[in-house]
């Protein structure tokens, strides 16, 4: 029997054991007077509080005890002795283990040593723990605990909860930042019958009453537009979007998006709102603006770098790739042999290109405009330029976060794209999304739009080099019944 094995078989003979002499184990609503971060913060020698918590540490000292009260907000120590509480709650403390959820009403004050403690007066057992907690993590077999068991996580690592807290700050502090400049936030669906706003492989699903195949949404665009086109003028959603694709440390097949779209804006609009949103969290977060990500000191202060794509491909590369195929380059280029092996069309070429050759230099925000238009079929063409659109891609330590567009709003234009790009896809049996067509008929006023990934923005701003760290319940492999080695581990989190 293993030594886990063993505590959780004493402990289930002690919860037996506590249950025949009548304790309740698992009790109800408790009245907390305010957290203990709050009690710390109001701390006066004398205050009588009543708290709740975790027990994460005991400290047994014969007629005294010592003991660690965790909960969502902060830790404080607990001192329960046996003149003060009675004999028989004593009894009962002393058999508490670690983990145990406990409420406690007591007094104020500093120990000998320095710290503020709560000497108990009342306490109550809220629920007792069965399985054995962790002391430390350690090991790749703990780091799949980490993300299978979110909550063992949460308990036992205040960095981890720290993450999590910073995570819900960035979500609420977009919502009232683009609320005070006139957003409304809306929902569209989730279910769609034409999975469009982006190219992507969608999830099917099938709904029984109405006979039909549904697709989790990819991206929110083609309803968000249809509201601009109904006279919403500025809109925005933080919602769930789905791809049917690889897992990675920088991709999850469900993943969290901010989508915001401004009539009579364009993408130099979105930059800067783009900038506004970014700079002013790393600096509520950080009080800086040079903050470490990984290896690398990551400078956020703007305005940051503009540079067009192909540009960009030039400055690296020597090669005009407006006059020169990208897959004569990629082929020539033995490092890159696997990546376009199965690839034929222009759009992947120049973005294994682009991935090679721009990438990796692009550490601190940058901004990749003017994009080719044969990728980007829902964003406006260039007035000068036909063969570019306006569109952004933002780029921190070779990691896409944004993408930005002045619309199309030309109803004629989208649909010979949209058919341009079924084309190009080989798949002519694809649906073109003839209501937001129709929608466009109705005239859509000129507008930016914009997508920030908030998982990946949050990594940034939490210097967390997995996206699985970010998100509490990460999509994973099914768990193998064996014990997973190292390399096994590593193939993992880097396909």
């Amino acid at each position: 029997m293993s030594e886990v094995s063993r505590i959780v078989k004493e402990r289930l003979e002690k919860i037996e054991e506590l249950k025949a002499a009548g304790h309740n184990l698992y009790g109800g609503k408790f009245p907390v007077s305010e957290t203990i971060d709050a009690a710390r913060e109001g701390y006066k020698e004398g205050n009588i509080v009543t708290l709740a918590g975790r027990l994460m540490a005991i400290r047994a000292h014969g007629k005294s005890s010592f003991a660690d009260l965790v909960d969502s907000t902060a830790r404080v120590q607990i001192y329960v002795q046996l003149n003060t509480v009675g004999e028989d709650p004593y009894a009962l403390f002393k058999k508490l283990d670690i983990g145990d959820i406990v409420g406690v009403t007591g007094e104020m004050l500093t120990s000998r040593t320095g710290e503020i403690t709560v000497k108990v007066t009342e306490f109550t057992l809220l629920s007792k723990i069965v399985e054995v907690l962790p002391e430390k993590w350690h090991g790749l077999k703990d780091i799949e605990v980490r993300y299978r068991k979110r909550y063992i996580d949460l308990i036992s690592s205040v960095e981890s909860r720290e993450i999590f807290k910073k995570r819900s700050f960035i979500v609420a502090y977009i919502r009232r930042l683009l609320t005070d400049k006139g957003f409304m936030e809306v929902e569209t669906p989730v279910l769609q019958q034409i999975a469009g706003g982006a190219k992507a492989e969608p999830f099917t699903t099938h709904h029984n009453a109405l006979h039909t195949d549904l697709f989790l949404r990819i991206a929110p665009e083609l309803y968000l537009k249809k509201l601009l086109v109904g006279g919403f003028d500025k809109v925005f959603e933080i919602g769930k979007n789905f791809r049917n694709e690889g897992i990675s440390v920088r991709h999850n097949p469900e993943f969290t998006m901010l989508e915001l779209y401004q009539a009579y804006a364009d993408y130099y609009d979105m930059m800067d709102i783009t900038e506004e949103i970014v700079t002013g969290l790393v600096k509520e977060l950080h009080d800086e603006m040079t903050i470490p990500y990984g290896d690398k000191m990551i400078n956020f202060t703007g305005p940051w770098k503009r540079v067009s794509f192909y540009d960009a491909l030039k400055e690296k590369t020597g090669v005009d790739f407006r006059t020169t195929p990208a897959s004569e380059v990629v082929k020539k280029d033995a490092a890159l042999k696997d990546e376009w092996t199965d690839k034929t069309d222009d759009e992947d070429f120049l973005d294994i290109a682009f991935d090679a050759y721009v990438l990796p230099d692009l550490i601190d925000p940058t901004f990749v405009i003017d994009y080719p238009a044969f990728m980007t079929p829902l964003a406006k063409k260039k007035e000068d330029d036909a063969e570019l659109v306006y569109r952004f891609e933002l780029f921190i330590n070779g990691i896409e976060l944004a993408n930005a567009y002045s619309e199309l709003n030309d109803p004629f234009d989208q649909r010979a794209r949209f058919e341009a790009q079924r084309t190009q896809l080989g798949d002519e049996d694809k649906a073109i999304d003839e209501d937001f067509l129709h929608a466009l008929d109705h005239a859509m006023p000129p507008a930016g739009g914009l997508g920030i990934g908030i998982d990946r923005l949050v990594m940034f701003l939490t210097n967390s080099l997995s996206i699985r760290d970010v998100i509490l319940f990460p999509q994973l492999r099914p768990e193998r019944k064996s014990a997973e080695t190292e390399d096994e581990v590593q193939v993992e989190q880097e396909v």
